[in-house]
């Protein structure tokens, strides 16, 4: 039987900018279907975690403008499990406000917090680690993160560095690194010791509560003080009016590098962030040239490692071209370099600023 203590949390309010122009502000990312299957990458999360975590203990959240396209995709999960952010305030904000939410549900609780934009492979392995993770924070005052063995110098991707263990495949955590150069991935991946960071966490409710406590004051002094209003009539008041003044911050940068309470569990799930066109093209079927189609028809002629992306029912010629992303989506069609993708947020901010939201 599921454990009526196990929550879930699930970060769905990003925009996405870095797939431009597939995800855009009104339908980002989490809310498309990459892979023709049917499901959205939120669906596809909400369908992996329902398997081990009670339906009514499932909440999303997102900006309050994805409201509509939420219950649309989840028809499953009622109004009060979808908190709305009035303001895009980065994951340490959305983590403490749906901590607080829970804790006045069941001030037992613990929780697993996943982006809705993860592929996992290997799901059985993944949901039996879930599980065995939130039994080990339920015994602990712990917080802990999925570490996620590589099988490449990734730079797009946090690090962490493994210490002494700490029981049946948990590590206490020694350092986090963010997104090293290409030469340290290479050391990290070989030394044996560093894991990638998931970007997925395990706690006890009261054990998160106090580290935003203890580390994020400043966050703290805005959300706390309404613990005795939570999960009431005016908690959406309440949040409107604190959660703008929230700190920009990270939980990675806020909490889990300066906690020396962080713990990490170890696995190989099939796991991808889909957070970029390279990260998509590396789980895309290539021709014999390398080069990925999705969604349209191509014919391609002298040309390898390319990415092309267009509407279902489109056709399109390459001729002559090496290691290009083509991508079109409604008003906008991109054409740039694959391995220069860290340049799209800068389109979308030219985009923008000379020709207005029209095309964002």
């Amino acid at each position: 039987m599921t454990n009526q203590d196990n929550y879930c949390v699930i970060m769905g309010g990003g925009i996405g900018s870095r797939f431009w122009p597939f995800s855009r502000k009104t339908l980002p990312k989490q809310f498309l279907d990459f892979f023709g299957t049917g499901r959205s990458l939120l669906q596809q999360t909400f369908d992996r975690f329902q398997k081990v975590i009670p339906t009514e203990n499932i909440f999303i959240v997102t900006n309050a403008m994805y409201a509509d396209l939420v219950k649309e995709q989840l028809p499953k999960v009622s109004e009060s499990q979808i908190l709305l952010e009035p303001a895009r305030r980065n994951t340490a904000p959305c983590i403490a406000w749906a901590s607080y939410h829970i804790w006045a549900l069941n001030p037992n609780a613990n929780i697993v917090v996943a982006p809705s934009d993860h592929l996992i492979l290997k799901e059985d392995e993944f949901l039996a680690a879930i599980e065995k993770g939130l039994e080990f924070v339920s015994r602990s005052e712990k917080l802990l993160t999925l570490g996620i063995k590589p099988n490449r110098p990734e730079t797009g991707y946090g690090y962490i560095q493994i210490d002494e263990p700490a029981g049946e495949n948990f590590y206490k955590v020694k350092t986090f690194t963010e997104k090293p150069e290409l030469e340290l991935a290479k050391v990290f991946v070989e030394s044996g010791e560093f894991y990638w960071n998931s970007g997925l966490f395990m706690w006890n409710v009261n054990t998160i509560i106090k580290a935003n406590e203890d580390l994020l004051p400043e966050l703290a002094s805005k959300l706390a003080p309404g613990k005795d209003i939570y999960a009431t009539d005016k908690e959406k008041a309440f949040i409107e009016e604190n959660f703008p003044a929230c700190p920009n911050v990270s939980i990675d940068f806020g909490i889990m590098e300066k906690a020396d309470n962080v713990y990490v569990s170890l696995g190989d799930f099939g796991w991808s962030d889909l957070g970029t066109w390279g990260s998509l093209y590396d789980l895309s079927e290539r021709d014999s040239e390398g080069n990925v189609t999705l969604k349209c028809h191509s014919l391609i002629y002298n040309s390898k490692d390319n990415m092309v992306v267009l509407p279902k029912g489109k056709l399109a010629v390459i001729d002559g071209l090496e290691g290009f992303l083509i991508a079109e989506s409604d008003n906008v069609l991109l054409i740039c370099r694959k391995d220069e993708e860290h340049a799209i947020r800068k389109y979308v901010n030219d985009a923008q600023m000379q020709l207005g939201d029209d095309f964002i």
